[in-house]
């Protein structure tokens, strides 16, 4: 079932690829694929061809612009008939069982539904700035389509023309050829016997191997007959138990001749008959263990075995031994790329659901709504809220909902490193550019390459990371620290913080032109006391999450509990329920969580004034002035500024003068005076 995919870009059909069985092919713009294609219209992984049940299919791959055979666009498998089209982006593909039936008459026709042009066939190179690009020849001296050694060459030049050697080469070449392309064990086996049956002077003889995963120095009784053959009526007799030993203890072929005489090596049927008059036996090695033999016996004396078979012989062991590891190698490759793809797949899910929104209230629809408007896009999104609140879930969110969801997912606070070690893990470092750099370490940038970088606590980034940082949002290169090779990455970045950046910037602490780029789409995340309604839902969510953790059986929360919950002001948001849930599912003594399971703290809450410096609004209205107003809140702000009249006017945006009259106004005296 070996097919070829026959390449078409523009009117020239530049490349043919071989398709064979057990191996998949991948077409796409990434260079990490067999065929790759330099289109942008092409996706990193776009479409895929394997062979199942007897029939070749081609994939395709969720990819952004889709696949076409023929003029139908496919959605998952399709299977494919000789003289198919597939068309991806600019690339056109056609699928051949025969290759020959692909030149009528020598070629020289382009037109895609009929001929190919032979003479620009050429070896793809699948680098950076090619597209399918072809070598064309510059003056053609030879034609060849088989290698002379992979061939029937006795039947070209006679055998007589050859020497024995330069014949048993040639069948040595053409068979680690053939074995290396085999799909099976039994495969390579029965193909490595027919090509000793056709060089040496055997009537019968097998492969015989050890089973999978098999540990220890083996004996013959360890052996299982993977592929033998007889030319006689006797049929295939095992090898001798002395014999095998020989060779599997000193890992060597050997030869014996006249065995009719020694009954340790003959070959004896039932009746106890001697057939063999010449014996030999080949171990396959596998580094410095014997994984397997080769045997071969003579039962016509006038063919004896001699010791050019043991030379060809012992080429073809060491052959079927790399064949079989390579095949080893293969399955594993393969077991573990399905392995990877399963774990790749369930950690996905679980970000997934971690990045799942709870809540049915108002508020939290809002926020979906504007989820779903902003994740399609590629622009900046800045999100605003209070510690605790799940910024970075909203944020997952954002990223499960784009397109770039197959992306990678990086998260950095910026708050919790210094100014060095946050520019290194922004955008990497080479090794030795500053003490305890051992080794090369790439950044959050290029780990996000192809996804979403978020980058919670923004307002805490100093001003010169600030300056770079602008440069590569800007789409501009950078450098890791200590290097000077420019780098690129297409990453979407989201920022967080519970800062007013305005007044940041206003006190110069933050770039305004950073802040401007930043805030192209502002999403606010409400604090949990502006939502009450999705209290109890989140509670019941945390307990279902910390009961299966524990184990321990706990019902549900008790009428007292839940309303001391809705009566609470939540001061640590989402975070501070989800530990109070936590330890009250651990600690609770009965199977429900009563009120005094709660931990809960007498913090205040943070206002939505608290960053303009005015002090919390009281739980209970009380009516007062606005005279009143202005006289606590200069007495705050002076008390704050340990009396500091120059800074309490900069806050306060009046002059020094006018401050002096309403501290004589209002009869304004410090604290510590007044008690004293």
């Amino acid at each position: 079932m070996i097919a070829y995919l026959v390449i078409r870009e523009g009117s020239k059909w530049t490349d043919v690829f071989r398709l064979s069985p057990g191996r998949s092919v991948t077409v796409g713009r990434a260079p990490s694929n067999q065929i790759c294609v330099k289109d942008e219209r092409c996706s990193r992984y776009h479409a895929e061809f394997f062979l199942t049940d007897g029939t070749w299919t081609v994939r395709d791959l969720d990819s952004r612009n889709g696949t076409h055979v023929g003029n139908r666009k496919i959605k998952g498998d399709h299977p494919l008939s000789s003289g198919d089209i597939i068309r991806i982006a600019g690339a056109h593909l056609a699928f051949v069982l025969d290759l020959s039936k692909a030149f009528p008459n020598g070629g020289g026709s382009v037109d895609p539904g009929s001929a190919i042009d032979e003479t620009v066939i050429g070896r793809m190179r699948m680098d950076d700035s090619s597209v399918l690009e072809v070598n064309e020849p510059q003056t053609i001296t030879h034609r060849q389509r088989q290698a002379r050694l992979l061939g029937a060459a006795e039947e070209e030049f006679g055998e007589d023309a050859i020497p024995r050697v330069g014949r048993a080469a040639a069948k040595l070449c053409r068979l680690a050829f053939e074995m290396a392309n085999q799909p099976d064990v039994a495969a390579v086996a029965n193909l490595a016997l027919s090509g000793l049956f056709d060089s040496v002077q055997a009537d019968a003889g097998a492969v015989l191997l050890t089973a999978p995963g098999f540990r220890g120095a083996p004996t013959a009784e360890d052996m299982e007959v993977v592929a033998f053959r007889s030319n006689g009526p006797a049929g295939y007799h095992r090898v001798s138990g002395f014999l095998a030993s020989t060779v599997l203890g000193e890992g060597e072929a050997v030869l014996a001749r006249n065995v009719e005489d020694d009954s340790r090596i003959s070959i004896r049927d039932s009746e106890g008959k001697i057939h063999a008059t010449s014996v030999l036996c080949a171990p396959i090695r596998q580094g410095a263990a014997v994984a397997g033999l080769v045997h071969l016996y003579s039962t016509n004396p006038e063919t004896s075995l001699d010791a050019d078979d043991l030379e060809f012989t012992l080429a073809v062991a060491d052959n079927v031994a790399l064949a079989l590891k390579n095949l080893s190698r293969e399955r594993e490759l393969t077991e573990t790329l399905s392995q990877s793809k399963d774990e790749i797949d369930e950690l996905r899910r679980r970000l997934g659901a971690e990045s799942q929104i709870i809540g049915g209230s108002q508020l939290m629809g809002r926020l979906q709504q504007e989820i779903a408007r902003v994740a399609p896009s590629k622009a900046t999104v800045l999100f605003r809220g209070e510690s605790g609140v799940g910024k970075e879930l909203v944020a997952r969110a954002v990223h499960f909902a784009s397109p770039r969801k197959k992306g990678p997912f990086v998260c950095l606070n910026c708050a919790a490193l210094s100014e060095t070690l946050l520019e290194s893990e922004l955008f990497g470092h080479e090794r030795g550019s500053f003490t305890g750099a051992t080794e090369r370490k790439i950044g959050k940038f290029e780990a996000a390459d192809g996804g979403t970088l978020m980058l919670d606590e923004i307002g805490e980034m100093s001003p010169s990371i600030q300056a770079k940082f602008l440069r590569v949002l800007e789409g501009h290169p950078f450098e890791r620290v200590g290097g000077n090779q420019p780098i690129t990455c297409d990453v979407r970045v989201i920022a967080a913080t519970n800062r007013d950046l305005e007044k940041e910037v206003s006190a110069g602490n933050f770039r305004r032109d950073l802040y401007f780029r930043l805030h192209v789409v502002e999403i606010v995340v409400p604090p949990l006391r502006k939502r009450p309604d999705d209290i109890r839902e989140l509670a019941q969510h945390f307990l279902e999450k910390f009961r299966a953790e524990t184990g321990r059986k706990i019902i549900g929360f008790s009428t007292a509990a839940l309303d001391e919950m809705q009566r609470y002001r939540w001061p640590g948001n989402v975070r501070e329920l989800k530990n109070v849930i936590e330890r009250a599912v651990v600690l609770a003594r009965s199977d429900y969580i009563e009120a005094e399971d709660l931990t809960l703290t007498n913090l205040a809450t943070a206002s939505d004034t608290s960053d303009l410096g005015i002090p919390p609004a009281p739980a209970e209205y009380e009516p007062v002035s606005l005279a009143e107003m202005e006289r606590r809140h200069i007495m705050a702000t002076l008390e704050d500024t340990d009396w500091n009249k120059s800074r309490t006017a900069q806050i306060l945006g009046i002059e020094r003068s006018t401050l002096d009259r309403k501290i004589r106004k209002y009869k304004l005296e410090r604290i510590a005076e007044r008690a004293g």
